[in-house]
């Protein structure tokens, strides 16, 4: 005769940012929640690990600045700050290098990088000053679960923030996108926000993301937890266990049969693995949705120790602590339609971040950690180490000088430390207007998958990817209302 299963409340697979939001959440409202993690740690897209390359010297796995941690609904009601995370906010949000011993500084005061644009500065403060005026408006608009309005649009001000947010979303986003300016530097600097979405440029949705977090870059700032990301999901393990949480980390996860029996299960995982998981119990049409849910771009990460710092051409770069490597607009645009047709580029965009500038805790006997991930097509199996740093040679002469070791993570071996990244697909599918609409499964409730009871929560479904948890927050808030009639609770220390 077989056991009988375990029984409790919620199950949440997965423990990346997402799934801890809806463990969380669900925690919180009075229910007993078991969380299942396939790594022997949790965080899933927010983890710091020591890889083994210096004694005592942590490296961000895959998430390592954090603009959200403060402005997204979800983690400013959680507070982080009231929990111990000490968040580092720079001066200096973004850099983005040209050649010719050229840089475009995107600081967090306005005013300062208008100045540093010269002649596209007035149009930079056309485009952001309205923005950064009503961040709270543009954040709400581009995280709400695009099915309800949230509250920060429903006054006059808000909406006429919304409006403008659409307005520039529509000029960014199209082959009308050179038109406001008259150099190369402000262009190269929104195109490099932009390339975050991993996707061929110009279209809307990456549109949408340059504004966005290039507003933010002018308001609350683009912080990095002191640390590194596993802050964050400590932080949201220790309020789920005090609310009688349970994490179980080293469980994969193949079948609902493997499951515990519950009345709610939550799933921060690809819709691949999610059609895995649930395969012979999903409606038909379900089931192929999730299957054939097209892939983004990949990244390939190598994470590099230093002796000392990049020796920037332009001295200001290293003030920052996230640089956009990847030449102009043209190149940027270039290299990101290579990565779409399934082509490597010659030059591809590379995210740089240099935590020691902005916590020089990070650093151990001098050497500090280096985070980069390349622009790959899916599941490219190149090791972009000789790429990477060619790129970054290119503005910082004598970068390999500085190179004591690196490890490299191709494409195609992502998911090897997080099943959600097969492919090297980062962003949880393809970056398009219609996925952060409507997600992998094209419903009106983008997060409910035909069983009742069981919902998507991960960067796959709407609003967004990032660390900012609001998709775990929108479907575990379903999960209350339909499974069990609760109200939302309340996130606060």
């Amino acid at each position: 005769m077989p056991a009988a299963r375990e029984s409790t409340d919620v199950v949440v697979v997965g423990s990346g940012p997402n799934g801890l939001a809806a463990a969380v959440t669900m925690a919180r409202a009075g229910l007993d929640v078991v969380v299942l993690e396939a790594e022997p740690t949790v965080g899933g897209g927010a983890r710091t690990l020591d890889l083994g390359l210096a004694d005592g010297l942590r490296h961000d796995i895959c998430s390592a600045v954090h603009p959200l941690a403060t402005a997204s609904p979800f983690l400013a009601a959680f507070d982080l700050p009231a929990r111990g995370v000490e968040l580092v906010v720079p001066e200096l949000s973004y850099a983005h290098p040209l050649d010719g011993g050229r840089a475009g500084l995107a600081w967090r005061d306005l005013d300062e990088t208008v100045d540093g644009l010269g002649r596209d500065g007035p149009m930079w403060r056309r485009v952001f000053g309205p923005l950064v005026r009503d961040t709270d408006a543009v954040v709400a608009a581009t995280l709400a679960d695009m099915r309800s309005l949230p509250p920060q649009l429903r006054t006059s001000q808000g909406l006429r923030g919304a409006v403008a947010f659409g307005l520039r979303v529509l000029l960014e986003g199209t082959p009308l996108w050179n038109l406001p300016f008259r150099g190369d530097v402000a262009p190269a600097m929104l195109t490099g926000v932009a390339g975050h979405a991993i996707a061929a440029l110009p279209a809307l949705a990456p549109a949408g993301v340059a504004l966005m977090l290039g507003t933010l870059a002018h308001s609350v700032g683009w912080r990095i937890p002191k640390g590194g990301s596993q802050a964050i999901a400590d932080a949201l393990v220790a309020d789920l266990h005090d609310h009688g949480g349970e994490v179980r980390t080293g469980t994969h996860v193949r079948s609902w049969r493997e499951l515990p029996r519950a009345r709610t299960y939550l799933l921060d995982t690809s819709p691949g693995v999610a059609a895995e998981i649930w395969g012979d119990r999903l409606p038909p049409r379900m089931e192929r949705r999730l299957r054939r849910a097209p892939a983004g771009g990949g990244a390939a990460k190598v994470d590099f120790v230093l002796s000392g710092p990049v020796p920037w051409a332009v001295p200001d770069v290293g003030r920052a602590f996230t640089v956009h490597v990847g030449g102009t607009r043209r190149e940027i645009a270039a290299a990101e339609e290579d990565v779409a047709r399934g082509r490597l580029p010659e030059r591809p965009s590379v995210l740089l971040s240099d935590p020691s500038v902005a916590d020089p805790a990070r650093e151990r006997d001098g050497l500090r950690p280096l985070w980069t991930y390349a622009h790959v097509p899916f599941g490219c199996e190149v090791d972009m180490t000789e790429a990477i740093t060619r790129q970054i040679e290119r503005f910082a002469p004598g970068f390999r000088d500085v190179v004591v070791r690196s490890s490299s993570v191709p494409a195609a071996r992502m998911g090897e430390h997080n099943p959600n990244l097969v492919g090297g697909d980062i962003a949880g599918g393809a970056v398009t207007l219609r996925r952060v609409l409507g997600g992998p499964t094209g419903r009106w409730d983008p997060y409910a998958l035909g069983i009742p009871g069981v919902y998507l929560c991960s960067s796959s479904a709407p609003p967004a990817p990032g660390v900012h948890g609001m998709n775990g927050w929108h479907a575990a808030r379903r999960a209350l209302r339909h499974r069990f009639g609760l109200p939302a609770p309340s996130l606060a220390p």
